[in-house]
């Protein structure tokens, strides 16, 4: 008998049995078999409606991604050999979803004019102006309609007094109908769409007497518009649009309005027919950021608080929670535990709430502070523009500190015991002990956490949202800015306050931002890399 007879196959190990069941459970069982087509035809379900919805509005593209990414999920799992893809797929495709494609279509819109007056494609501005200036034509004959739904949107089904039927919304101009169904000369119903009832006309009547459907595809035709649902009117647009010339005419007073490349209809005194369109702009809104005058005084001084906020913020949080930590770490004193658990309380309640909670009690006229503690003064905590930034940094301190303190005591009790006690024997005074040993150690696992806290606090929108909600309010600035916003509470304002909405300008202000502390984070991650490798 040789060696070879008597040689036998190494017996697992325990992780390549943990390994060959993981593999067995995703690629076998009927049971498996079964909630994989379930959870696979939920997706499928959820991507074709999506491919139709899309359809109705020409996305292409969008159609193709969806399409593929489908087909490649389905592929994915129902093989037996792409085991690691099927646990990866998920998160890259949230990660796709969330991440790259918020960032990329940020950035996409940075460099637009998107915005309040420029929010759609040209021919929606065209059609918007055309329905802006609908007047109805005199003497027009009375058209009978029916108001018809199709996948949420409305439609007017209109039957002319020659006999013919018709059906358009308010992107689709009106287009004749094969067999529809009729209630003596009136049409009632179309294939594909949904008659809505008496009772559903009376409930969306603001929607219905605002349906303005093209007569044709050339705007100048005019517009079908119904007052109650039930008869229907040809109005016509005191503008006329010509295609090839790119201009819009106002027939009531003669004035061209011509497209001149900068997103609408501008007069040559420079008089624009609002709603434009959007259009692709370049730098133009990074060049506005920093050499308008009204938006770059603004995002200078918004700029330097919020370095001065993030800075401060985690400077004062840190020294008071490692202050407790090392009070609180003191084995002789007695109650530690209790002590502890109200030091975090602060932590356990929602900041926003906190936040409101102190607004409140800092109220000028009524707040707590005022009435009570200062025995009825009239301290303006959140409307002087100096206290109010002293109000924030105190709050901030209140709800910051109970995380370094919680940080701060785990690091400091990871500490071996071994290298304070030879640092003694060797005659080192305590304070000696903390700055030459502990405090570097410490350093070593805190750094990334206040880096972290740091990117946190220069977008900390809650709490100036909250508190101040940005102000007192800046009256020399073009912009909605106050003295206590921050970054990001301005590129809120700039995108979802105020009459006139720049998305475009928010957007590049976002980038900005997101460049800003990247760097930081870069730098200063290369510093911490430093660190380590000195202790």
């Amino acid at each position: 008998m040789t060696d070879d007879d008597v040689r036998t196959d190494p017996k697992p190990t325990r992780r390549q049995k943990q390994a060959a069941r993981m593999a067995e459970a995703a690629s076998g069982g009927w049971r498996t078999l079964l909630v994989k087509i379930v959870l696979l035809g939920i997706v499928d379900a959820i991507a074709i409606y999506g491919i139709f919805v899309l359809l109705l509005h020409d996305q292409w593209l969008v159609i193709g991604v969806i399409a593929v990414v489908t087909v490649i999920v389905n592929w994915i799992y129902f093989s037996r050999t792409q085991l690691p893809a099927k646990y990866l797929t998920p998160g890259v495709i949230f990660l796709i979803l969330f991440q790259v494609f918020v960032l990329g279509y940020t950035a996409y819109i940075g460099f637009t004019n998107y915005g309040t007056g420029h929010n759609g494609s040209k021919e929606q501005a065209v059609s918007a102006l055309m329905s802006s200036a609908l007047e109805r034509v005199p003497d027009s004959p009375t058209l009978q309609v029916s108001v018809v739904d199709q996948a949420g949107t409305l439609g007017l089904l209109v039957t002319e007094p020659d006999g013919d039927v018709l059906v358009g919304t308010n992107d689709s101009p009106l287009e004749q109908v094969d067999n529809p169904q009729m209630d003596g000369d009136k049409a009632v119903g179309a294939d594909g769409w949904t008659t809505l009832s008496f009772a559903e006309v009376i409930a969306r009547t603001d929607q219905i007497t605002s349906l303005a459907v093209p007569a044709s595809d050339d705007p100048n035709d005019g517009a079908v518009r119904t007052p109650d649902g039930q008869s229907g009117y040809l109005y016509v647009s005191n503008l006329q649009y010509d295609a090839e010339a790119g201009t819009m005419t106002d027939v009531t007073t003669g004035v061209v309005y011509t497209d001149t490349g900068v997103g609408a209809f501008t007069a040559d005194d420079g008089e624009q027919l609002l709603p434009g369109w959007q259009i692709v702009i370049g730098w133009e809104n990074f060049g506005r950021a920093f050499t308008e005058e009204s938006i770059r005084g603004p995002l200078v001084y918004v700029t330097i608080w919020t370095f001065v906020f993030a800075a401060v913020s985690v400077a004062t949080t840190f020294f008071l929670g490692l202050f407790l930590a090392i009070v609180f770490n003191d084995m002789r004193m007695k109650g530690r535990k209790y002590y502890r658990v109200l030091m975090i309380l602060p932590y356990a309640f929602p900041s926003f709430l906190s936040a409101l909670v102190w607004a409140g009690m800092m109220n000028e006229s009524f707040g707590f502070i005022n009435q009570v503690l200062l025995g009825g003064a009239s301290v303006p905590w959140l409307t002087d523009p100096t206290l109010a930034k002293v109000s924030i940094l105190i709050v901030n301190l209140w709800l910051g500190y109970p995380y370094m303190f919680l940080v701060c005591t785990g690091a400091l009790q990871s500490i071996p015991d071994e290298l304070t006690e030879a640092a003694t024997v060797d005659g080192a005074k305590p304070w000696a002990i903390f700055r030459l040993i502990k405090l570097p150690l410490l350093l070593v696992s805190i750094a990334p956490l206040l880096i972290s806290s740091f990117a946190f606090n220069f977008n900390n929108f809650n709490l100036i949202y909250m508190l101040t909600n940005g102000g007192p309010r800046d009256s020399s600035t073009s912009i909605a800015v106050g003295h206590t916003d921050i970054l990001i509470s301005m590129v809120y304002k700039v995108a979802f306050t105020g009459q006139t909405r720049d998305y475009g300008l928010a957007s590049a202000f976002s980038i900005i931002i997101f460049l800003v502390v990247a760097i930081i984070a870069i730098i200063s991650f290369r510093k911490t890399r430093a660190l380590e490798e000195l202790n």
